[in-house]
């Protein structure tokens, strides 16, 4: 923590302010705090965070949790992204507890990252976990590297996806989740 604070304050130092003056005295401290808080992601062991929440079951529907909200880190600009991500799955005699995925979402999104990415990382772990027929992850997000700095475009929004199995190989079964990702 302190060898961050120290990176911190020498930032300050390089862009002409004091990093002694009243408002940034404690900057560094602060800011390698948060630092840390947002990378946290990378002490996560997703095995100990699903931690076998796998429950018997036989349905074959399409499970969905969606609008989960998501905060990232760009790792070209070291900048937020942020959005919401919907996570769909068909199991295969095991659901997951519900607030697993919204835990996989957060360990991978507490990285530094790429949305396209992102959106895989989040997919092949709910595959390999649940041994899901198909599962699908879509990602909207907004960049503040794009937003903030380079082309200032405030509303654009960047969409990915990552379709597996089931989801992937059946037109109408990746509809279907499409779809029900589209209504409010």
């Amino acid at each position: 923590m302190q060898q961050m604070e120290q990176l911190y304050r020498h930032l300050i130092e390089m862009v002409g302010e004091n990093p002694d003056r009243e408002g940034l005295a404690r900057t560094p401290y602060r800011a390698a705090k948060a630092f840390q808080f947002l990378m946290k992601g990378y002490q996560e062991d997703i095995p100990k965070l699903i931690n076998n929440a796998l429950f018997e079951s036989d349905t074959k529907e399409m499970v969905i949790v969606k609008n989960i909200e998501l905060y990232s880190m760009c790792e070209h600009h070291l900048l937020p992204f942020i959005g919401k991500c919907h996570v769909g799955y068909i199991p295969n005699g095991k659901v997951i507890g519900l607030s697993k995925i919204p835990r996989v979402v957060d360990a991978f999104a507490r990285r530094l990252q790429i949305q396209e990415n992102l959106t895989r990382q989040i997919a092949v772990t709910i595959q390999e976990h649940t041994n899901a027929l198909g599962v699908a992850c879509v990602i909207e997000a907004q960049h503040l590297c794009m937003m903030m700095r380079g082309v200032e475009k405030q509303n654009s929004v960047m969409t990915t996806s990552c379709v597996l199995g089931e989801m992937h190989d059946d037109p109408e079964t990746r509809s279907e989740f499409m779809s029900l990702i589209c209504h409010r």
